[in-house]
C-alpha cells in the first residue's frame, strides 16, 4: 500500500495486469481501516496483498464506501463481507438495492461485456441488508471509535447513484467517476460517460458540488490524486464539451452505431497518443472505458432531441 496521506493510502488494484489503472482508497481508523471503492472481486486477491504488505487483513476492515455501485468500483464488497460479516458497506440510497440484489446490475454487464465478463470482473454477490450503510446529499459518517469524519454529497451525472466523500482532515474528496479519469499523473483527464445513465449537466453540477468543499486533492479511482484541483476541474469540462459536441454531431450520420462508436474511439485514441506513449494511451482506454463513452454521450442526446421532449 502507498501512502498518500496522513493516515491514508493506495492500493493499485492492477487490474488485467495493468497498473494505474483502478485504485482502492484505505483509511486508516483506530480500530481497523475503511477503503474506498474496493474495485472488482477480479481484483480482490491483489487488493489482499496490497493490505496484507501494511499489515491489515480482510478482519480489519471496518467500512466499504462505495462512489457507486458498477462492478469497477463496488464489485468485491459482496466477497469481503462474506469473508468478514461484520464490514458495514456505505452506498447512496439509489444504489442499495443492486448492492442487496445485483442480479439485474450483473445481467445488464453480461449483456455489454459477454464471455469475458468473468475475466474482467469476477461475481459481484449481494450484500445483506444488515451489512448497508445507506446515505444521501448532507449524511456525514463517522468512522471508528473515535469518529474519523467523512461528508457525502450527491454527485449524479456518471450514475444516478454517485455520492462523493470528503475528508476534512486531510482534505481529499474521493470522487469516483465524478470527475473523469486522469492516469499515470499525466496533465490529460477523460470524462467518463458510459451508458445509461450519463447525463453532462449533471456531470458539471456535481462538480462544482465537489468545489464547494474546497478540496486540496482529489482522489480519482481511475487512478489516484489529483493536486491541482482548480486545473483538472477546469481541463475535464473542456473535454466533455469537446466529447459532446464530437458525439452529437456523429449523430447527423448515417452509419450504424457500431461504426460511429468505433469512429469516435479512433478519434479519442488518436488524440491521446498525441501526447503520450502506447501502454499509457491503453491505460487511460482501460480505466476511462472509452470503449463505452460514445454510446453514453449518443444515448443522453437523443433523449434530449427526441420530439416531444
Amino acid at each position: 500500500m502507498q501512502p498518500i496521506a496522513d493516515r491514508t493510502g493506495l492500493v493499485d488494484l492492477n487490474h488485467l495486469g495493468r497498473s494505474s489503472v483502478i485504485g482502492a482508497a484505505v483509511l486508516e481508523l483506530d480500530d481497523g481501516v475503511a477503503i474506498v471503492d474496493p474495485g472488482p472481486s477480479s481484483t480482490a486477491p491483489v487488493l489482499r496483498a496490497g493490505l496484507a504488505g501494511s499489515g491489515i487483513q480482510v478482519s480489519d476492515v471496518r467500512w466499504l464506501l462505495v462512489t457507486h455501485v458498477h462492478l469497477d468500483h463496488a464489485g468485491a464488497c459482496g466477497s469481503l463481507v462474506r469473508e468478514n460479516p461484520a464490514i458495514r458497506v456505505v452506498v447512496h440510497e439509489r444504489g442499495a438495492r443492486h448492492m442487496a440484489d445485483p442480479s439485474r446490475l450483473v445481467a445488464s454487464a453480461r449483456r455489454v461485456f459477454g464471455e469475458r465478463m468473468d475475466e474482467l470482473w469476477g461475481p459481484f454477490l449481494p450484500v445483506p441488508g444488515g451489512n448497508l450503510h445507506i446515505v444521501s446529499d448532507g449524511d456525514p459518517i463517522s468512522l471508528g471509535n473515535q469518529g474519523r469524519r467523512l461528508e457525502v454529497a450527491y454527485t449524479p451525472g456518471h450514475a444516478k447513484h454517485h455520492v462523493s466523500y470528503f475528508d476534512a482532515e486531510t482534505r481529499i474528496a474521493f470522487v469516483g467517476d465524478a470527475a473523469g479519469a486522469r492516469i499515470r499523473d499525466a496533465e490529460t483527464i477523460l470524462p467518463a460517460t458510459p451508458p445509461p445513465d450519463f447525463d453532462p449537466d449533471l456531470i458539471q453540477a456535481s462538480v462544482e458540488r465537489i468545489l464547494e468543499w474546497q478540496p486540496e486533492r482529489l482522489f480519482l479511482t481511475h487512478f489516484g490524486l489529483a493536486t491541482d484541483v482548480n486545473g483538472h476541474a477546469a481541463r475535464h469540462a473542456k473535454k466533455l464539451s469537446d466529447w459532446s459536441q464530437q458525439v452529437r454531431q456523429s449523430l447527423q450520420e448515417t452509419d450504424s452505431d457500431q461504426v460511429l462508436a468505433g469512429r469516435f474511439s479512433e478519434w479519442v485514441r488518436a488524440d491521446l497518443r498525441d501526447s503520450m506513449d502506447e501502454e499509457s494511451v491503453l491505460a487511460y482506454e482501460q480505466g476511462a472505458a472509452t470503449d463505452l463513452s460514445w454510446s453514453g454521450l449518443a444515448r443522453y442526446w437523443r433523449s434530449q432531441d427526441s420530439p416531444g421532449r
